[in-house]
């Protein structure tokens, strides 16, 4: 059997073209290519983690989720900066932070990025690069767990 590809108009080509580009931009914002024109900071970016990966729940859940970043930045097999954090194969989360609905998670998620930055770290993480939700479980023997916090249980791989 042969498959046939479609013939499509040139103007509906060009945009599927472009809505392909779009979908494949680092949609939390933390790419290296400008989104809608302008770069985030290392802040800002260190932000969106915290808040999206903890659920915007408590200070311990975004310090934790800021170490595992931080320990991103300096483990073999990562891009080595805040802004491309995640593995290729890592799916990516979207969304934006609206700061009008969300001000007291916006508001602590800024706050911890500021201590974060400034080189605080969640004393039980010194190592720790990986976390998934809390209360999934998984048959690997691998994972060594050492804590709970913001919704996420943080492990280490050995």
């Amino acid at each position: 059997m042969q498959l046939l590809e479609p013939r499509l108009p040139g103007p509906l080509k060009a945009l599927l073209a472009l809505v392909a580009v779009v979908l494949s931009l680092d949609l939390s914002g933390c790419a290296t290519v400008p989104l809608f024109g302008r770069h985030l900071s290392a802040k800002e970016c260190l932000m969106r983690a915290m808040y999206f990966e903890s659920n915007r729940s408590s200070e311990e859940g975004m310090l934790a989720v800021g170490t595992v970043v931080m320990n991103r930045v300096g483990a073999p097999g990562y891009a080595g900066n805040i802004w491309r954090r995640r593995r290729p194969a890592q799916p990516i989360r979207s969304g934006v932070p609206a700061p009008a609905d969300e001000g007291s998670g916006l508001a602590l998620a800024s706050r911890v990025a500021d201590r974060v930055l400034a080189g605080a770290r969640h004393p039980a993480l010194p190592y720790t690069t990986h976390f998934h939700t809390a209360g999934l479980t998984f048959p690997y023997n691998n994972m060594h767990y050492v804590l709970e916090a913001g919704g996420n249980a943080f492990y280490e791989i050995y």
